[in-house]
């Protein structure tokens, strides 16, 4: 009798080992990824040189694990428009991205001759230009809303110009389904936080308001990063499990 009892506690026990080890989830394992960043200035990589300069796409690469490589096609000056009469966006798909960061508005604004868009029509037609062949190339789109410019107003506030070009890209990625990371509204209300004083060291000149120091660069990549698994899970495995947080000083 006490053999059986033996028997039929070691049979559960048994049992229950093998059941907990189906249902433990499998470790993640993600094949490796390459990411094509394409934009203008605020987004570009620059040569070492005497001047802080340096864009987020130069650092995002920092934020995620080694099964990712960033290959950074963004050019300075450049808008939605011209990107693609250059043949810079048809360059940046033979790189075989399984993502593409696009981020442009900056050059796109009112004032820059050729290079300008309507936030309302032709930005939006360029955006589902993007769109449309990064998933006819087999990758995945992911739009980031521009930065904006460290500019203040009488009452410390920033005032931008942007945030048409940022409405656009949230209005085309409701349409067409596509992830988007608002970078200007983080920006935004960082730089509010921060205040003129306080964020200066995030900018690579005092009169340049626009460009970034590389720690000015690495805290917009920083901004992405933290936003992205929310809006695209599926590069929750690749980013680095605790991302480097530059903790910019506030405004004293």
């Amino acid at each position: 009798m006490v053999n059986c009892l033996l028997l039929s506690c070691m049979s559960i026990s048994l049992l229950l080992a093998g059941q907990e080890q189906i249902e433990q989830p499998k470790k993640e394992n993600p094949p490796p990824i390459r990411i094509v960043v394409v934009g203008d200035s605020t987004v570009a990589s620059y040569k070492k040189s005497a001047k802080d300069i340096a864009g987020w796409g130069q650092v995002i690469g920092e934020q995620f694990n080694k099964k990712v490589t960033v290959v950074n096609r963004a050019a300075s000056g450049r808008s939605s428009s011209s990107f693609v009469w250059e043949g810079r966006w048809a360059e940046a798909l033979r790189h075989k991205p399984d993502y593409v960061f696009i981020q442009f508005g900056h050059n796109d604004c009112p004032g820059k001759g050729i290079r300008q868009t309507d936030p309302k029509t032709t930005f939006r037609d360029y955006l589902r230009k993007y769109v449309y062949y990064a998933r006819q190339a087999g990758a995945k789109p992911v739009l980031i809303t521009p930065m904006t410019r460290r500019r203040f107003d009488e009452h410390g506030k920033i005032k931008t110009i942007l945030r048409p070009y940022a409405e656009a890209m949230l209005a085309v990625g409701r349409q067409e389904k596509v992830p988007v990371v608002d970078l200007h509204a983080a920006s935004v209300e960082l730089f509010n936080r921060l205040g003129d004083r306080g964020s200066a060291d995030l900018s690579c000149d005092a009169k340049d308001r626009t460009h970034f120091s590389a720690k000015g660069a690495r805290t917009m990549a920083w901004l992405i990063a933290e936003r992205l698994p929310r809006v695209e899970p599926t590069l929750r495995a690749y980013l680095k499990p605790s991302a480097a947080d530059p903790k910019p000083s506030r405004d004293r």
